[in-house]
């Protein structure tokens, strides 16, 4: 028997998954979070609703927020159900599901008015965001806040009537100060380096655009804390739908599935206050910067080693990928040989075991993530994820053959097909000019390397384009599966070009 999820429907929900302990009419908004997507909905929402159920911190609700075409549709979906969320916890050896319930109610394009008064409500205390790597508007390869982009021009011409989420944030803390409010924290929740940071500057950088004082008056009063977040979370489709109905018998409109891992490292920096987060497992730290280079060199880094060898396997599923003895070699020296000796010392962690950690939970087969989410996006990856390592090395006067193997097998990938001829549908906002590039590749191989704004320097440094042409000669020449053998044989770095 299935059961639609709704507050009226959680005593008969009870009996196949956990339910709320706090009354939802208990709950009030003291964080207002852009981008209610998955990673959100399984990681700070599961953290508060966490909180909530043992009774504390009640005002630290959630008040969700959305700027895109797609979340006037998930808006529809989370008020169909009361704002609730069935969250399937997935490990090697066992699986759950818990209904939560931390957020009020969500706001949605085009409704920007109602977003800066929630803004400048002095309820909330905190406006942090998921909003993907790439929606900072910071030039990969300088790292710097980029004025020119469209969405940042827009706002700039037209500051009373933002639409980006930057442009919103300054309205909302204008609309403080005029109004005698102390400025929210705002708190990001992306993988980025230097997450806060880059959120500073972003938001800095389009304020001076059109307000240089009030640029400063930010600088100067806003906080920005920097934070690790990590938890495996693939796409919701049909079979995470599906699954939900059919094990827990719960009818959800847009469940989430995730690995039973969580981590979240927070710098304390909360002028207005903050949930007591740690007492549901958050590491508040003075300094996140160790946790952070690790997680997005060892785990994110990993992640976007993996994803094109096994695309251009014809490998759909994540576990798939680490069954098969190449890719899960290719993995393994990848990081024990030129990722992990340019990771500096975590404070208590061993990188070794950390990373035996994110094999074990690569290998989930109950997970379900995918390949195609691993390999999307890797204009914003790419830069962030794999190139600072390579960097690193290169300032060392180390060898690459590895990362340069990554760069290759990307190039490759862009090409769209795979080994066997099959089609690949790209999911990159510059997808347009990649493959492109990876076309005049073929005639060129430093054509692909010409993409400044991803490349940088790396681009030109002769021992990087050396070892770059060489693994795509031979990813062209003998495949993906041979070429990963040669790696690991270490007949790829007998020559390199």
């Amino acid at each position: 028997m299935t059961c639609k999820l709704s507050l009226a429907n959680l005593a008969e929900i009870e009996r196949t998954a956990a339910v709320p302990a706090y009354r939802r009419d208990q709950l009030k908004a003291g964080i207002l979070h852009f981008g209610v997507g998955n990673f959100h909905r399984a990681h700070q929402a599961v953290y508060l609703h966490e909180l909530f159920d043992q009774g504390r911190d009640l005002d630290w609700a959630i008040l969700g927020c959305g700027i895109m075409p797609s979340d006037r549709l998930m808006k529809e979906k989370l008020e169909n159900q009361d704002y609730l969320t069935t969250v399937v916890e997935q490990d090697n050896e066992r699986s759950a599901a818990t209904v939560t319930g931390p957020m009020t109610g969500m706001l949605a394009a085009p409704d920007f008015d109602a977003i800066i008064a929630a803004l400048a409500d002095p309820a909330i205390r905190i406006v942090s965001m998921t909003i993907t790597e790439g929606g900072y508007f910071i030039d990969p390869a300088t790292g710097r806040f980029d004025p020119t982009h469209p969405a940042m021009v827009a706002d700039a011409a037209d500051p009373i009537h933002p639409k980006s989420v930057f442009g919103l944030i300054i309205a909302g803390l204008k609309a403080r100060r005029a109004a005698g409010i102390p400025p929210f924290t705002v708190m990001c929740c992306d993988n980025i380096p230097g997450n806060g940071e880059v959120t500073e500057a972003t938001i800095t950088g389009l304020a001076r655009l059109s307000d240089p004082d009030f640029a400063q008056w930010i600088h100067e009063n806003v906080a920005f804390p920097n934070a690790m977040v990590d938890r495996i979370t693939p796409a919701t489709g049909e079979r995470e739908i599906a699954m939900t109905r059919e094990i827990y018998g719960i009818d959800d409109a847009w469940p989430v599935f995730c690995e039973e891992f969580k981590q979240w490292v927070l710098e304390d920096r909360f002028p207005l206050g903050r949930p007591a987060l740690e007492k549901v497992g958050v590491t508040f730290v003075p300094d996140v910067a160790p946790y952070e280079l690790m997680k997005l060199r060892i785990l994110n880094g990993g992640h976007a080693a993996i994803a094109y060898p096994a695309a251009l396997l014809d490998i759909h599923f994540v576990h798939e990928a680490m069954e098969n003895t190449l890719i899960r070699g290719f993995l393994a020296k990848l990081e024990q040989d030129e990722i992990i000796p340019v990771v500096p010392p975590v404070p208590d962690t061993s990188l070794e075991d950390y990373f035996h950690l994110i094999e074990s939970r690569f290998s989930n087969p109950k997970i379900g993530d995918t390949i195609p989410r691993l390999a999307q996006d890797g204009s914003n990856r790419q830069p962030k994820f794999i190139l600072p390592s390579t960097a690193d090395r290169l300032a060392r006067g180390l060898d690459v053959t590895g990362l340069a193997l990554v760069s290759a097998l990307w190039c490759r990938y862009l090409e769209g097909t795979t080994d066997s001829g099959k089609p690949i549908v790209f999911n990159d906002p510059s997808a347009d000019r990649l493959h492109a590039a990876a076309l005049r590749s073929q005639g060129d191989p430093t054509a692909f390397l010409a993409l400044g704004d991803i490349f940088g320097a790396i681009g030109t440094d002769p021992r990087f384009v050396a070892r770059f042409t060489r693994a795509i000669g031979s990813l062209r020449s003998i495949g993906t599966a041979a070429t990963l053998e040669q790696y690991l044989d270490g007949k790829l770095s007998d020559q390199a070009g």
